[in-house]
């Protein structure tokens, strides 16, 4: 296929955390603030002299220094998140909005204020109490949770506007942003998609990482161009893959699965679009904090929601996202040292490729991975026997 025209651009956007177009944003005196989960409401991070920045650390290999906090025996992202910024790499951050997802992810939050990482006196860091269900009263409990721990402390540090009119103009230029994500992420459905995995990885995190008033004119060109691309008529995939798990914010994992031979067609994992980028909707009258509240209570798919409903429905979602994208397996992977995804995943294996709560049975694949791109080539041995063996159960249907 003809390369896409912003795909080097974008690529190098993804080089570092202070990138190009954060630089630009906050020479305009925007204040950047950083985020780490997908809990997290975007639209209140874009509010009007605000950008969201979703935290990565490329190229991060030996993170020594917070193994030295946080022991070796921590996930490998919180530790590369807080390695990095004992070089000085989110030195641009006005404020960390966090979540209590796990012990780890909030001890790396704490730290940044602990040991002092941020060269701003204004600088704080906030950690949000998520709820393990849903349901109306927790919804409600999140709600008092954003008032209490984002805006509160952006009005009384930042002077921060977050009246209705500034909040509904933020979630409407963000669902302008989800309706081009899709759009892009829907062409993998086809049967002979116009569009990579890895080049939909690059762009579904440039759309996380950087300004999104930056960057959104370059994602609509690029949808645009897409609508006309012409796919390689013999396509070079032998197979089509979701890849589901913990936190993959480096694109060169999902090329390695497709060197493998596999197309990845779906993204459920940490930093992908699903789910992520459905647009919310505002009901006429409704408060707009509620809105956002309930949204985000109920697209949210993370493995620490408990109960046996919540449970059994996130591997229904799988079963039903590899469906709708034509997937004829799942990779399962989660991050070494990851409680959460590491329970999910073995679970998940399980009663997919069994059939177990689900209408019938998907072959899956589990990998246990580190942050750094590491042992790739046990990785790529992984994959190919995976890509072989859907094609010989293929054979065997036919």
């Amino acid at each position: 296929m003809r390369d896409l025209k912003h795909l080097i651009y974008f690529e190098s956007l993804l080089q570092e955390a202070n990138n190009e177009l954060v630089k630009k944003a906050c020479s305009e005196g925007k204040l950047a603030l950083a985020y780490n989960c997908s809990y997290i409401p975007e639209p209140l991070l874009d509010i009007e002299g605000c950008f969201g920045v979703r935290l990565r650390a490329p190229g991060c290999v030996n993170p020594d220094l917070a193994t030295y906090y946080m022991t070796n025996r921590s996930c490998p992202y919180s530790k590369s998140i807080l390695e990095r910024a004992f070089e000085g790499g989110y030195n641009f951050v006005s404020a960390l909005i966090g979540q209590e997802c796990c012990t780890t992810m909030n001890r790396m939050e704490q730290y940044f204020e602990y040991c002092k990482l941020i060269p701003n006196d204004k600088f704080f860091v906030c950690c949000i109490d998520m709820p393990t269900k849903k349901g109306e009263w927790y919804a409600g409990y999140f709600r008092r949770q954003i008032e209490k721990k984002i805006i509160a402390p952006m009005k009384e540090v930042y002077g921060v506007d977050f009246s209705d009119e500034k909040i509904l103009d933020a979630i409407e230029r963000h669902n302008e942003l989800c309706r081009i994500i899709t759009e892009i992420g829907d062409l993998r459905k086809l049967d002979n998609p116009p569009i990579t995995g890895y080049e939909f990885h690059v762009i579904q995190l440039v759309s996380e990482v950087c300004p999104k008033y930056l960057i959104i004119d370059k994602l609509r060109e690029t949808l645009e161009e897409l609508k006309t691309r012409k796919p390689d008529e013999k396509p070079p995939y032998r197979t089509r893959v979701m890849l589901a798990g913990s936190e993959i914010d480096d694109p060169e994992f999902t090329r390695l699965i497709e060197m493998c031979g596999a197309l990845v067609v779906a993204d459920r994992y940490c930093f992908g679009s699903l789910p992520g980028r459905e647009q919310i909707v505002v009901a006429d009258g409704q408060d707009p904090l509620d809105a956002l509240a309930e949204h985000y209570m109920k697209i949210n798919e993370c493995p620490r929601t408990m109960g046996t409903e919540s449970i059994i429905s996130r591997k229904n979602y799988l079963y039903d996202v590899a469906r709708d994208y034509k997937a004829e397996g799942i990779i399962l992977q989660n991050m070494k040292f990851c409680e959460y995804w590491g329970y999910e995943r073995a679970i998940a294996a399980k009663w997919l490729a069994e059939g177990l709560n689900v209408p019938s049975a998907i072959p899956t694949c589990q990998i246990e991975r580190d942050y750094a791109n590491a042992a790739t080539g046990q990785l790529r041995t992984r994959f190919q026997a995976f890509v072989e063996s859907l094609e010989i159960k293929r054979l065997q249907a036919e």
